[in-house]
């Protein structure tokens, strides 16, 4: 399905209340609250109240990881402070096991923020760029907009129920950004890598991440891209691999822990048959 016919019979979807006709018969069981597909060529191969506004936890890093890519260089130093620290550890959240005092690059940063989630480099990453959070945050927002995002608002770069749940985004939304991002040579090496390991230095401890996102391990031509849950969003992923030639990104928001990465499996082999099926 093109683009241009799937707008026509989404807009009419939404008039008579029922959900997006994006998926074919024989397309795979989707049980996620909202779903999207597509591949590089434009093809839609799965919609599901795909532009539906919602949290999406931990997806927000990506945009956090983009923004960083615009304005940073990999080799830039950061210093974790005390702060870091306590925003991770005091909301509950994923962290990357940073220590105060300690000084990393940007590049093992972004490894920290999209491997094992870690709040506590989003919030020295946030930090450093915006410079501060607040002014991180309107970044995101102003970059949003720049790039078409027109369901997408961010109150926070980690996506921590406070404040506003993070804020929300669609699923059409979030497989645009993905796409945006994957174009980023530095950002798909990040998101497309199971494991990074930081050698012990004069100027920080050892660290080994290891990706949330099951999918790398079990199927062929994956190439990331995020994983992340609240229990207001619940579990997401947002994906992407090559098939037929093509690079399909879908995502999966609401959904449950390890049905996702089973569900994005299926949802990418799926893909790749529409494109050998021309």
């Amino acid at each position: 399905m093109r683009i241009g016919g799937f707008i026509g019979s989404a807009v009419l979807a939404l008039v008579v209340g029922v959900a997006s006709p994006a998926a074919a018969a024989d397309a795979p069981e989707v049980a996620a609250k909202s779903a999207y597909v597509v591949d590089s060529a434009g093809t839609i191969h799965f919609g599901k109240r795909e532009t539906r506004r919602v949290p999406v936890a931990s997806l927000v890093k990506v945009m956090t990881a983009y923004v960083v890519l615009r304005e940073a260089r990999l080799s830039d130093t950061i210093t974790i402070t005390a702060t870091d620290v306590k925003h991770a550890t005091s909301n509950g959240a994923t962290t990357a096991g940073l220590k105060k005092g300690e000084r990393l690059t940007v590049r093992d940063l972004l490894y920290g923020l999209m491997l094992p989630s870690g709040a506590d480099a989003a919030n020295a990453l946030a930090r450093r760029y915006g410079p501060g959070k607040t002014a991180f945050v309107a970044k995101m927002n102003r970059t949003a907009r720049a790039l078409g995002l027109s369901d997408t608002r961010y109150t926070n770069p980690d996506g921590l129920p406070t404040p506003a749940n993070g804020g929300y985004s669609t699923a059409v939304d979030q497989v645009k950004l993905a796409e945006r991002a994957l174009d980023n040579g530095a950002f798909a090496a990040v998101a497309g890598t199971k494991a990074h390991k930081v050698t012990k230095s004069s100027l920080h401890r050892a660290h080994t991440w290891r990706n949330s996102n099951k999918l790398l391990s079990r199927a062929d031509g994956v190439l990331g891209v995020k994983t992340g849950y609240t229990r207001a969003a619940g579990y997401c992923l947002l994906f992407a691999g090559e098939r037929g030639g093509k690079r399909v990104v879908g995502v999966l928001l609401g959904d449950q822990n390890e049905r996702r990465f089973d569900t994005a499996e299926r949802l990418l082999d799926y893909a790749g048959e529409q494109i050998a099926g021309g």
